[in-house]
């Protein structure tokens, strides 16, 4: 079967939807963990940081079943660009994965659910073991930075790609019509 030339719209718009997800779950981050118990957002920017991590990992398991379903186009390049982009990409889902494990793991070690965005909840499995919370805590935080590296060389990438080989490899991921 021939690969696809480009990424079809479903693909473009997960991939998309989450970069941003990504780096807006990353900013929240980072400003929820200075907020004081009498900030008006002490409680509301947890509920949606985690609420929107469930929906996350939803799409992204999504995304991998639809991977499965419509492959993606082929990866242009020397042959370590390729191995490159291949391990970075099952990097970057790894660390997805290990972020919302981790999240989960954070969440409900009081063995409460998480109430996504008032919708539904995701059963607790309460404290597994000692300390839950707190080494969960520095695996998601070290994961996140991880990943927004990743992130931030692949997007590079892309634009080397775009600028310097002058290659489809960023107009299969926007859905230019010309290839």
């Amino acid at each position: 079967m021939e690969s696809p030339k480009q990424y079809d719209i479903i693909s473009r718009s997960i991939h998309w939807v989450t970069a941003l997800a990504v780096i807006a779950m990353f900013a929240v981050g980072l400003w929820m963990v200075d907020l004081t118990y009498y900030s008006t957002w002490y409680k509301t920017a947890p509920h949606w940081h985690k609420s929107a991590g469930i929906l996350i990992a939803a799409l992204t398991v999504f995304r991998l079943i639809w991977r499965i379903v419509k492959p993606a186009p082929a990866i242009e390049g020397s042959a370590f660009e390729r191995k490159a982009a291949h391990a970075a990409h099952h990097l970057i889902y790894t660390l997805l994965f290990v972020i919302f494990i981790s999240g989960y793991l954070i969440s409900t070690s009081d063995n409460r659910p998480i109430e996504v965005f008032n919708w539904f909840a995701v059963p607790a499995l309460g404290e597994l073991f000692p300390n839950q919370s707190d080494i969960a805590g520095n695996i998601h935080y070290y994961s996140a930075i991880a990943l927004i590296a990743l992130a931030a060389l692949h997007a590079l990438a892309a634009l080397k790609h775009h600028f310097i080989n002058k290659d489809n490899t960023l107009r299969k991921m926007i859905g230019d019509k010309s290839l």
